[in-house]
């Protein structure tokens, strides 16, 4: 047939029949991860959105599975939506000691397996882990955890740890702290002879040399919140610190990076800029040169009484205080992302149970489109955390015991967990959900978010959909695709229409109500000879000119033809069927249809039920009706 196909209607059809047989197996999103610009995708290039928490075990084993996070833990993240966890490595944890007289590093191999077997924990609820080595104030003879005794030299081993303020005050006042960093950022010998910055680089590759082939890690978090020592009054500015960016934390970066490349050139590598940037600062810190690098950062409110404090401070103008810090963090990393084209991600906020703060970054970041993980999953012991009382900073207060019931921060949870797009098969314009009338907006366009063309027909969405939220159901009115999830399923499952250009779609609370088929019709059909299949559904079918041949397939169908001679067969279902211009032949099939042949000399068959036809050329041959 000169110019004819079959349109993508009864593929879509196949494929959604499919989706159904296998829709356990179906996973949001596709590991491993990648990057595209700004944006983290998956294995099939999809857009990936990112929500979850952190998850550091500051104290003891420094192994999280000590506390409890065990797969329990796993699947009640992934029954709520949260689809990622930051998982902390203390460099102390993984080598406690030097090297022994053979020189070779004494790395913790118990540690590690146990930060293995936590991972697949995740990894078998689809959950995507990021490898963060932590640290906060250093060490623990600074009031901290992080780097191991041994990395502690020179001058911060023998000044004295005074005085004593705490997380994050001592910061600003502990001379011995500060000259930690300073001879780490010196890259100054242990007293084995290594330089520190090596030994932080080796420990990396003793770290992905386990992790490399572990699909579900997100990536390398390289250092949690930097801190520029000494030098820290020259970044009290919003500008932050070009000097030092650019002379030592830059340098650091590539030099960890080219370091975890030896062993691993394919995930993710994730840099982090100065602890002051979390609080509105800007960063210097220039493009790595590596391809699949990302920006990791933290977003806490400076106003809110204290360096690194979760929520608002008290009296009037707090709230706008904090909002205004808070914009600022996120336009400088946007700002990053384009300067550089590394992805993006917000790897903590909140440590409070301020349920404004908390509702504020999460929309914050869902109107930049941005992922993020929550600090924090539990309290465990947190010596460096902000939150007053500790428990305050969690969503589980225990993991060791089961997380439900009073062991669940459940308001915390209601504002924590959202309608979100986990998976887009294309590039997200927007997307919002608004909790007060439970309605949840997306708009994305087709196109690939890494430029090359768009994607297919029938390609995949998959959107979150809370049932703490829509306990009774929700209804979804889209435009540019179908729904192929079963009814009230957490996962939204949307296929693309064909031609659809732009998909839009509003989920409301309600009935469960979704659209099962595409229109087909002008972005479907041509102008030429179109063989048109229809889904099992109700469809809207538009034939377009030319000489086309139409099958309605089940349901009922509204089938309306062009110019041209076509041949229309409604199927099952009661259609409407118009033949349009040109001498065509119409078929009702089974149900009770309405046919009209319109112009030209038409043949028309009602067939099976209480069809009625209009003969509106007067030269049509009817039978088959009443």
């Amino acid at each position: 047939m000169r110019g004819g196909r079959v349109i993508g209607a009864l593929a879509l059809a196949m494929v959604a029949l499919a989706g159904f047989a296998g829709a356990s197996a179906l996973a949001a999103p596709e590991a491993p991860l990648s990057h595209a610009g700004r944006w983290i995708t998956d294995a099939g290039g999809r857009v990936v959105i990112l929500h979850g928490w952190n998850m550091v075990y500051k104290v003891g084993s420094y192994r999280p599975a000590d506390a409890g996070f065990g797969a329990d833990d796993a699947r009640f993240l992934a029954r709520n939506g949260f689809n990622t966890v930051r998982l902390g490595v203390i460099p102390k944890g993984l080598e406690p000691r030097l090297p022994g007289s053979d020189g070779r590093p004494r790395y913790d191999d118990a540690y590690l397996r146990s930060l293995a077997a936590t991972e697949r924990t995740r990894a078998r609820e689809s959950i995507f882990t990021l490898l963060d080595f932590h640290q906060d104030l250093f060490n623990e003879r600074f009031e901290g955890e992080g780097f191991p005794d041994w990395a502690v030299v020179g001058d911060a081993r023998t000044l004295p740890a005074e005085p004593k303020q705490g997380f994050p005050g001592n910061y600003l006042v502990m001379a011995a702290l500060n000259r930690a960093f300073d001879h780490f950022w010196a890259n100054d010998p242990a007293a084995d002879g290594r330089r520190l910055q090596r030994s932080f680089g080796a420990q990396w590759q003793a770290v992905v040399n386990r992790f490399r082939d572990a699909e579900h890690v997100l990536g390398y978090n390289l250092l949690n919140e930097p801190w520029p020592g000494s030098q820290f009054p020259s970044c009290v500015s919003v500008n932050g610190c070009p000097a030092f960016d650019r002379a030592f934390l830059e340098p650091f970066s590539e030099r960890i990076i080219a370091a975890i490349r030896r062993a691993d050139r394919r995930k993710l590598v994730w840099y982090a800029p100065l602890l002051t940037f979390d609080f509105g600062a800007d960063s210097s810190h220039g493009d790595t040169g590596d391809p699949r690098a990302g920006f990791a950062f933290n977003m806490y409110c400076l106003a809110g009484g204290g360096l690194g404090s979760g929520g608002p401070p008290p009296g009037p103008g707090g709230e706008a205080a904090c909002d205004t810090g808070y914009r600022l963090t996120l336009d400088n990393a946007e700002a990053q992302s384009r300067e550089t084209g590394d992805a993006l991600l917000l790897t903590e906020f909140a440590a409070t149970d301020d349920l404004k703060t908390i509702d504020k970054v999460v929309e914050l970041a869902d109107q930049r489109m941005i992922s993020w993980q929550q600090w924090h999953y539990c309290a465990c012991d947190d010596p460096t955390t902000t939150a007053n009382p500790k428990s305050t900073q969690a969503i589980v207060k225990d993991p060791a015991k089961p997380p439900s019931g009073d062991n669940v921060d459940t308001a915390k949870l209601a504002v924590s967990q959202r309608a979100y797009p986990q998976a887009v098969s294309g590039t997200p314009l927007a997307f919002d959900f608004d909790r007060g009338p439970k309605r949840f907006d997306l708009r994305y366009s087709t196109r690939r978010a890494d430029g090359r063309g768009s994607f297919p027909a029938g390609a995949e969405t998959e959107v979150f959909v809370p049932k703490l939220h829509y306990p009774e159901g929700y209804s979804v009115e889209v435009s540019g695709a179908r729904v192929t999830s079963t009814l009230g399923a957490q996962t939204l499952r949307l296929r693309s229409c064909p031609g659809a250009a732009r998909v839009t779609v509003r989920v409301s609370a309600g009935d469960d109500d979704a659209p099962r088929s595409c229109p087909v019709g002008p972005s479907g059909a041509t102008n030429g000879d179109d063989v048109i299949v229809g889904t099992p559904g109700d469809d809207v079918i538009r034939c377009g000119a030319g000489n086309d041949r139409v099958d309605g397939g089940g349901g009922d169908d509204t089938i309306d033809c062009g110019s041209g001679d076509d041949v229309v067969d409604g199927g099952a279902g009661d259609d409407v069927i118009r033949g349009g211009s040109g001498d065509d032949t119409l078929r009702g099939g089974d149900g009770d249809d309405r046919l009209s042949g319109e112009s030209g000399t038409d043949r028309i068959d009602g067939g099976p039920g209480r069809d009625r036809a209009s003969d509106d050329s007067g030269r049509d041959e009817v039978t088959g009706v009443e």
